[in-house]
């Protein structure tokens, strides 16, 4: 019998992540606890947004008449609320509407949908070593990457790094003002090569060429530079440097400790996802980050883009440019059209800019788990979980994390022994968790990933949907021997087309990625992209490929790609 309920406890979640629904799967499982009834104190609101005072709410044991309902309804009723909408036509629906406010913001939002200075795409050719830096808000790393080219029926990888060391960059770096800190920077890169034993040798006496994944703010000027913007996060660099030239302000400190050096490209984590995987995948158009934030990268065509946007370019680029990769700021998307729930709300209410990302505030890993604790709070008070006591952790806004549903909703231990243990130390409390609870808990954490995974898939194909249209669009009066109509063409009859992916919640979430990838798969086959383009055949899948180490390998492929344009 235990191994039985073992395997049927195990099966639950893999049968929610197939569409099966929740309140099938968990009627088989779920056994109404018979813990005793606890004496009351000092109830309170359970519900309150984040950031304001919760009372405890002890509640009487799941059988007494207090509780206003089973668990079995307050998940039946989570269920309708956050899934319901986004089945059967819903999520076709949404990527529709998604994708309306993506071509609307490409001509008039000039806080999203940024284009870069990226307008070519690598060929797979490049080749070389080449020095790249990633600068993130706790580490920078110094990198040598080296390219061997996409060759058919080689064995081994197309990119490598062969040498990488990761400084941290703490409090006391944080605070360096000004250009101190591009020194420290400059210091750790002639570190790095002085230990590589081959030697970074260069082919003639000029710069060291150098690429650079920056993950903060700046004005991008060109390819190769940008104003520097505040930087946030605790840092001083800006301080004095405000609106000042970031490649140059970084050779200027490589200058100063006796290192000709030159930046040839500097691109954000968005980019750096989709240029590390085209390279090795040459049907790559688009890159997701999806962790504590979410953003998607996209191979747009260059007439879905406001003019304004691009400002005064050199009209070299400008002539040449038919497609560039766009920063979408996909966070910000949403608003007014994704289903909010009464938890929803409650995380808005108590954030500080409860408007500015709606569809982050669903799917990203800094807000899952908030989601997931206004549920547990009201699951608690009405349905007795844990007894119906809060441990007071959770009381904190944002205690709850979503690495710890991760850790619940992949779970295979006998009795959830492990995550029961996990969630004591991270929650302790009087009354210790029970494998019901815990499968309520794993309930409630495939619902909201689910919900995440959904609302991501719809995005996707909304950006992949707008992408072909724009192409179409920006084809429709050439003459058919013009080289743009055959290469437009070809994108309508790629048998893929790659999604390169990277972030803790779609490469490290039980399922996630996998469920993602089905719904992408649903969308495309049920939408009626053909009939909407003309009739001619479209991409027969979109596959979510992995972009590991990204941010240093597409820094290194931007670089091979400059230069070898530049040559």
């Amino acid at each position: 019998m235990t191994t039985l309920r073992q395997s049927l406890l195990s099966a639950l979640v893999r049968q929610l992540l197939r569409g099966k629904s929740l309140i099938q799967a968990f009627l088989a499982l779920w056994i109404v606890p018979t813990h005793s009834a606890v004496s009351a104190s000092a109830p309170g609101s359970v519900s309150a947004p984040a950031g304001k005072s919760v009372a405890v709410a002890v509640s009487v044991g799941p059988h007494s008449p207090g509780l206003r309902r089973s668990a079995e309804d307050f998940l039946r009723e989570v269920e309708l609320l956050v899934l319901a909408p986004l089945a059967a036509d819903g999520l076709a629906t949404l990527s529709t509407a998604v994708k309306a406010q993506f071509r609307d913001a490409l001509k008039t939002k000039t806080e999203c949908m940024l284009p870069s200075y990226n307008h070519q795409l690598p060929s797979g050719r490049e080749t070389g070593r080449y020095l790249a830096l990633d600068v993130g808000g706790s580490t920078l790393r110094v990198a040598l990457v080296e390219l061997h080219g996409t060759r058919k029926g080689a064995s081994g990888p197309e990119s490598e790094i062969v040498r990488i060391k990761a400084f941290p960059i703490g409090l006391d770096v944080k605070g360096l003002e000004g250009a101190a800190f591009f020194d420290w920077m400059a210091a750790r890169i002639i570190e790095v090569l002085a230990e590589e034993k081959e030697g970074h040798r260069q082919e003639s006496d000029g710069p060291l060429p150098m690429a650079l994944s920056w993950s903060f703010p700046i004005e991008q000027t060109s390819l190769r530079g940008g104003r520097i913007n505040n930087m946030g996060k605790g840092f001083r660099a800006a301080l004095g440097l405000v609106d000042q030239d970031l490649g140059a302000v970084i050779e200027a400190s490589c200058r100063r400790a006796g290192l000709a050096a030159e930046v040839h490209a500097i691109i954000n984590d968005g980019n750096a996802t989709l240029m590390s995987c085209a390279y090795a995948h040459p049907a790559t158009r688009f890159g997701l980050i999806l962790g504590t934030g979410v953003n998607i990268a996209a191979y747009l065509p260059v007439p879905l883009v406001g003019a304004a946007k691009f400002g005064t370019r050199p009209p070299l680029w400008t002539a040449s440019a038919h497609s560039v990769i766009v920063n979408t700021e996909l966070g910000m998307f949403g608003g007014g059209i994704l289903p909010v729930t009464r938890w929803d709300a409650l995380l808005k209410k108590g954030h500080p800019r409860p408007d500015f990302q709606p569809l982050e505030h669903m799917v990203s890993g800094m807000y899952l788990g908030e989601v997931a604790r206004f549920m547990i709070l009201e699951a608690v008070e009405t349905t007795g979980l844990f007894e119906g006591v809060v441990p007071t952790s959770l009381l904190e806004p944002y205690s709850f994390s979503t690495e710890t549903m991760s850790i619940i909703q992949g779970d295979s231990s006998p009795g959830f022994t492990k995550s029961i243990e996990i969630l004591s130390a991270l929650h302790p409390s009087s009354r210790t968790p029970t494998s019901t609870d815990m499968i309520f808990l794993r309930s409630l954490s495939a619902i909201i990933s689910r919900r995440s995974a959904a609302i991501i898939a719809a995005s996707i194909h909304a950006i992949w949907q707008l992408r072909l249209e724009g192409l179409r669009e920006a084809t429709a009066d050439l003459d058919p021997s013009h080289p743009a109509k055959a290469a437009a063409a070809a994108e309508f009859t790629l048998q893929k087309t790659m999604v390169a992916y990277n972030g803790s919640v779609i490469e490290s979430y039980p399922g996630f990625k996998q469920t993602c990838q089905n719904l992408i798969d649903e969308l495309v086959e049920t939408s009626s992209g053909a009939a909407q383009l003309g009739g001619e055949a479209l991409a027969a899948r979109i596959d979510l490929v992995p972009a590991k180490e990204s941010s240093i390998l597409g820094a290194g492929v931007a670089l091979a790609a400059a230069m070898s344009e530049a040559a």
